[in-house]
Formats: structure tokens, C-alpha cells, sequence
């Protein structure tokens, strides 16, 4: 069955990705740089999992969330970034109709499960602020593995949907797609049949995936500064709010791109700012996750000088 939808519906065996420049030494300058990026995101977030795996005083629900945001910020940049290294460096720019599908399809997955994690990880701020004393209770080790699958859960079945109704489409030529990846606006542009369809589907689904967690985010930060408010002591005042404002900043970096990129019309999109956008939820928001809990978490930091200070002293 399989079969017969992909291979019935389109005569493109395979795709040409036009990246960024064809210029010999823009590219060199990219790949050095895009390579040096890459590198680090795989650092900092495999630092931040590692930390939270050493130290027990990090086992706590927040940080286990966030070392499912690394985890998934790791993954998120792998399925685009290695392939468009390659293409900055090799004249062929190819990724067939099959690797093109499983790009878009595990791109959108890990993409919509970040958007859903960064819901739960304001709830579970919601619930350490505004019910410390049922903090342990409602937020269980079952809880939160309950929680975590439902993310991927929703993610896994999100991108199918999306991959789906893109690729039923015919692609019968050009095969040029003017981006670094397979991803759905772009890909959308070279269907050789009316996308309306497409465009209130991605419009549907951008609501449910995107606004609806952003609404229980910003429901939850509205009923967690009323509480901060309340508070009597100023260091508890500073303390909320740093740890909120670290998670706020991570929600804008993805959730402001990614609502432009698909919640809008495929017509009203331009190739180059589309690019620039995918660059920057994809690839600069899982650079700047750790970096961001980092500077803004003491205990981040404490665990870090202790695996330090533990090496120096073997």
C-alpha cells in the first residue's frame, strides 16, 4: 500500500537542495562555521544530560525535562545539519524522494515534541511555584515519564500527519527545492497541484501544535507571577523569576519562528527568509537552550565546578 502512494503519486525520484551559495569560498566560510556550531550544540547539550546524570541533587522533575530537551535538541539538528555540511562541500545536492519524506517526517517529529515539552516544563514550573508542598506528589517519576511519552506521542503522530498530506501530493518537476532541507513549506512550492488544501491542513494543525501549548504556557506563567507577587521574600522573588525568564527565553527563540513558518500561507512566503527562519529554531535555538540554563541556573553551574573539581582532584 505504501508503495503504490509514493510511488503513484509523483515522477521526482529525488530532489536537488539548493542551501545557502554556490560561491567556492562562501561556502568554505559556511561550513567552517555551521560545523563549529554543530559541534557545540552536541557539547553543550551532552554536557547538560551528563550533568544531570551525575549529580543526584539534579533528579529532580525540571531537570529531567530539561535533559529531554537536550536530548531532543541533539536529534533536532542532527536530521538537518550533517546533510547540509555535506552539501557545502560536495557539488552534488541530491536527497532522494524516500530520504526527503524520512528527513521531513523526523524533522517535524522532534520538532513538534520540543513544542510540547516547553507546555509541560511551564506546568511543572506552574506546579513548583504555585503548590510547593504537592510538588513531589503531583509531579511523580511515573508523572513525568507519563508525561514525556505523551510528547513524543503527540509528536510522532503530528508529523505523520503533516508528511502525509505533503507527500499524496504529485512532484512531477522542477525538483529544485530552495532550502537546506526537506521541509513542508518548501517542498509544498514544487507540488504540481493546487495547495490550498495543504495550507488550511498546516493552518489546523500549526493552531493545535503551536497556539494551544503556547496558551498553556502563558496560562501558566500568568498564575505563576500572580504567586511570585505574593511572595514576602525578595531572594525567592529573584530566584522564581530567574528560572522562569530562562525557560520564557527558550519558548520565544522556537515558538516565534516556527509560528511564522507555519501559520501562514505558502504564498505569502519568501524562499531566503524561510531559510533564515529554519536556521533559527532549528539550528541557533538548540545552540542557545543550554547555554541559557546554564548562565541562569546555579545549580547547573554548581555541578558543573563539582565534576571540575573531582577531575582536578583524581
Amino acid at each position: 500500500m505504501q508503495e503504490f502512494i509514493w510511488a503513484n503519486y509523483s515522477s521526482v525520484s529525488e530532489f536537488i537542495l539548493l542551501g545557502f551559495s554556490n560561491d567556492p569560498q562562501n561556502r568554505l566560510i559556511l561550513f567552517t562555521f555551521f560545523l563549529l556550531l554543530y559541534l557545540s550544540i552536541l557539547l553543550g547539550n551532552g554536557l547538560i544530560i551528563t550533568l544531570i546524570y551525575q549529580d543526584p541533587r539534579l533528579h529532580t522533575p525540571m531537570y529531567f525535562f530539561l535533559s529531554v530537551l537536550s536530548v531532543l535538541d541533539m536529534s533536532y539538528v542532527t536530521t538537518t545539519v550533517p546533510q547540509m555540511l555535506a552539501h557545502l562541500i560536495h557539488s552534488k545536492k541530491t536527497i532522494s524522494y524516500i530520504g526527503c519524506v524520512a528527513q521531513m517526517y523526523i524533522f517535524l517529529a522532534f520538532g513538534i515534541t520540543e513544542g510540547v515539552l516547553c507546555a509541560i516544563m511551564a506546568y511543572d514550573r506552574y506546579v513548583a511555584i504555585c503548590h510547593p508542598l504537592h510538588y513531589t506528589l503531583i509531579m511523580s517519576r511515573l508523572t513525568c515519564v507519563v508525561m514525556a511519552s505523551t510528547c513524543w506521542s503527540i509528536g510522532l503522530l503530528g508529523a505523520l500527519i503533516y508528511t502525509v498530506f505533503a507527500m499524496h501530493l504529485p512532484y512531477c518537476g522542477p525538483n529544485e527545492i530552495n532550502h537546506f532541507f526537506c521541509e513542508v513549506p518548501a517542498v509544498l512550492k514544487l507540488a504540481c497541484a493546487d495547495t490550498s488544501l495543504n495550507d488550511q491542513v498546516n493552518f489546523i494543525l500549526g493552531f493545535i501544535l503551536l497556539l494551544v501549548p503556547l496558551f498553556l504556557i502563558l496560562a501558566s506563567y500568568i498564575r505563576i507571577f500572580a504567586a511570585i507577587l505574593r511572595m514576602r521574600s525578595t531572594q525567592g522573588r529573584l530566584k522564581s523569576f530567574s528560572t522562569c525568564a530562562s525557560h520564557l527565553t527558550v519558548v520565544t527563540i522556537f515558538y516565534g519562528p516556527a509560528m511564522v513558518m507555519y501559520m501562514r500561507f505558502g504564498s505569502k512566503s519568501s524562499p531566503e527568509h524561510d531559510k533564515k527562519l529554519a536556521l533559527f529554531y532549528n539550528v541557533v535555538s538548540a545552540f542557545l537552550n543550554p547555554i541559557i540554563y546554564s548562565l541562569r541556573n546555579k545549580d547547573v553551574k554548581g555541578a558543573f565546578l563539582k565534576v571540575i573539581i573531582k577531575k582536578e582532584s583524581l
